[in-house]
């Protein structure tokens, strides 16, 4: 069974390539460009995909960005990025979302569902703890738009959470089906949005970003899949994920993918570790980011 220190890191971080092999700072910006950012890009989206325990990657990757003058203004997240996003969209910078994230304690997310044989976890504490660090403020009213994508547990179809509680729409992004009860939105049972979208791209674009920066925590399934019922499912979520995120990694005007290959999935103990990794592969894409967004202006 999943213990309670494993949950604690999945309430926080529900949910490989060549872009780690250099951990060098970025050059100075081009001149004109205002902290190497080429603001005539209308509008620069993240997209914040699904990993599980490899979520903390992503709070490192923002505090690269973060540092480079990247300032996103939509974000969508699915399961761990969802947590990850509405941390940023509230205007928490990457710094306070990693005190964060090192400092929540087991009892205030572990809320054993004794009532429904439908998940082990009823997700209320995932949703109230969120709610808490967002001051009950509704998505709509986030400092940046944002969207939390979940999976429509009757219809397969994928939602695009946009309004309303903030809390929940985290809780239904991040409802790993046997993990978590469905949880319950306008009457729809909704699950993990890692199910038809790992690396919510699309929900970027339609928040409006012409130019989409998606960061993919993933990785290639462990070749030891040992282990109780806990590392079975993300075990089964990386193999059914990993198609499904290439195809929509394609889709992006850029992806950046921290080394995770030689993290556990289920290992919540290395959050320092996999907040480093997100922030050394964020350091290397910066040159080509600003490289990238200069071409992207000149062919308009």
């Amino acid at each position: 069974m999943m213990q309670r220190r494993d949950f604690a890191g999945l309430a926080l971080a529900a949910g490989s390539s060549a872009l780690w092999a250099q951990s060098n700072r970025p050059a100075a910006p081009p001149a004109g460009t205002g902290n190497g950012v080429d603001r005539s890009v209308r509008k620069i989206g993240l997209a914040l995909g699904a990993g599980s325990a490899r979520g903390f990657a992503h709070i490192g990757v923002l505090k690269a960005l973060d540092e480079a003058g990247f300032k996103a203004d939509v974000v969508a997240g699915t399961s761990a990025g969802s947590l990850v996003g509405v941390f940023y969209a509230a205007g928490y910078t990457p710094w306070q979302m990693e005190e964060v994230a090192l400092k929540v304690r087991d009892i205030d997310v572990a809320d054993i569902s004794s009532a429904s044989k439908r998940g082990m976890f009823a997700g209320d504490a995932l949703q109230k703890l969120v709610n808490e660090y967002v001051k009950n403020t509704p998505l709509e009213r986030l400092k940046l738009p944002f969207a939390a994508v979940a999976t429509n547990l009757k219809t397969g179809e994928q939602v695009s959470l946009r309004s309303g509680d903030s809390g929940a729409a985290v809780r239904a992004s991040c409802s790993i089906p046997g993990v978590f009860v469905p949880a319950t939105i306008a009457g729809v049972e909704l699950v993990d949005g890692g199910l038809v979208s790992p690396l919510p791209v699309k929900a970027a674009r339609m928040l409006g970003a012409d130019f989409v920066i998606a960061v993919d925590v993933g990785s290639k399934p462990s070749n030891n899949p040992h282990g109780g019922l806990y590392e079975v499912l993300l075990q089964s979520f990386e193999i059914m994920g990993r198609s499904l995120t290439q195809l929509e990694a394609q889709t992006a005007d850029y992806v950046i993918r921290p080394d995770t290959q030689r993290f556990s999935s289920s290992d919540f103990s290395v959050r320092k570790d996999l907040i480093q990794a997100g922030y050394e592969a964020g350091l290397v894409a910066v040159g080509e980011l600003r490289s990238r967004m200069g071409a992207r202006q000149k062919r308009k």
